[in-house]
């Protein structure tokens, strides 16, 4: 294949289109379930930053193709590949993907995010810093990483650090999958459209009015939080307002049926204790309850490693800055894939497909705490990392 051809096709794993004042992103990879690739996360920082200073485009939208995924993470198995050639290519992409994620979040135009069907990994990465989050009768979410030897990363530190503390640890140690009504619940959706929903929002926004009168600007702290600290702050802010004020009631923002809701009182009891060990021997005495046996049987299946860093990084993740957040999942994300669990955890899941993981260390008791501190030691220089720029301007 040459060069040429090689853009080409990367192009098409990646749509953009301006529809009325909205730019369109769409995840074009359908048959891998929308997986992310490095040349996806380039086109997007370069289309992102270009429609930024454009002023036909006032909103942003992204979505996948298809109706089975939203996105279900990062391309696992270039990055596998990657490690096991002893190439240096799964390091780029997590920094331009952490680049790319950073720069969603301080996104100075409205960002949207439809998340139809499966939302995973590197999916949540560039969902979760939307000023919009839609989910919809198909959405799954989920932060699976330490079934395959990895953590919650793509800003999880940071977004699951804004969550309640137990349902945070629930979410980022088990790697459950969670459907609409608790995605509302937890936290990490804004809106329920049900039925047809992505037929109902493209309808709106085809027919959105930009010069349709002015509302009395809000500064909440979701548009506070989103708009640019440039000029041009005030006009974002109350775009994403008139942006919320006809999108929310397509759908809805709350529900009294979400399955976390009425397990709740057991998750906090559980999900409370001192570390991981503490939190498998409650689950583990808990025989009677079947959100008790089926959470277990989740965490048995992941990497004992991977359950212990991820434990610190959520407590460390609470107290930091987005841009800090990004800088440590960095950190982490080296030690990962040179120590860690994550060759073999890829291997027995999508290589092998045995589903027989032989980790690092067996048990949660054989972890040692000085390698879970490990983890958190900078291979880099304070002026050397290369996330160092994150934050400056």
């Amino acid at each position: 294949m040459n060069q040429r051809e090689s853009v080409v096709e990367t192009q098409d794993e990646v749509l953009f289109e301006v529809v009325n004042g909205f730019g369109v992103i769409t995840l074009n990879r359908p048959r891998a379930l929308n997986a992310i690739t490095h040349g996806m996360v380039r086109l997007m920082w370069q289309q992102l930053n270009a429609w930024a200073n454009d002023s036909a485009v006032r909103a942003v939208l992204v979505e996948g193709a298809g109706e089975k995924a939203f996105c279900a993470g990062g391309d696992v198995r270039a990055l596998y590949e990657s490690r096991v050639n002893h190439a240096n290519d799964h390091q780029a992409f997590f920094i331009d993907e952490y680049r790319l994620d950073y720069l969603i979040h301080r996104y100075p135009k409205p960002y949207i995010a439809l998340l139809n069907g499966i939302v995973m990994g590197g999916g949540m990465g560039v969902a979760q810093g939307a000023a919009l989050r839609i989910v919809t009768d198909r959405s799954r979410l989920a932060m699976p990483e330490t079934g395959i030897g990895l953590f919650p990363d793509v800003g999880a530190s940071w977004f699951l650090g804004h969550l309640a503390p137990t349902v945070a640890r629930y979410l980022g140690l088990s790697g459950v999958t969670i459907t609409a009504a608790d995605a509302l619940y937890c936290g990490l959706a804004d809106v329920w459209i049900e039925g047809d929903a992505q037929g109902r929002l493209k309808a709106m926004l085809r027919q959105f009015d930009w010069d349709g009168g002015s509302v009395t600007q809000q500064t909440s702290k979701l548009a506070g939080q989103y708009a640019s600290e440039s000029a041009d702050s005030a006009d974002s802010a109350e775009l994403l307002e008139r942006l919320r004020a006809a999108i929310l009631p397509l759908g809805r923002t709350w529900t009294d049926a979400a399955p976390l809701a009425q397990a709740r009182a057991t998750l906090d009891r559980h999900f409370s204790a001192i570390d991981v060990q503490g939190i498998v021997a409650s689950l583990t005495e808990d025989s009677a309850t079947p959100w008790a046996v089926e959470t277990l049987a989740l965490l048995r299946q992941r990497s004992p490693l991977s359950l212990c860093v991820t434990d610190r990084q959520l407590q460390k993740g609470r107290r930091l800055d987005l841009a800090d957040a990004f800088r440590m999942e960095l950190v982490l994300g080296h030690h990962a894939f040179a120590s860690g669990d994550f060759v073999e955890g890829v291997r027995a899941l999508l290589i092998d497909k045995d589903k027989q993981p032989r980790w690092r260390y067996p048990t949660l008791a054989d972890v040692p705490a000085g390698q879970v501190e490990a983890f958190f030691v900078s291979p880099w220089p304070d002026d050397g990392h290369p996330l160092k720029a994150l934050g400056e301007h």
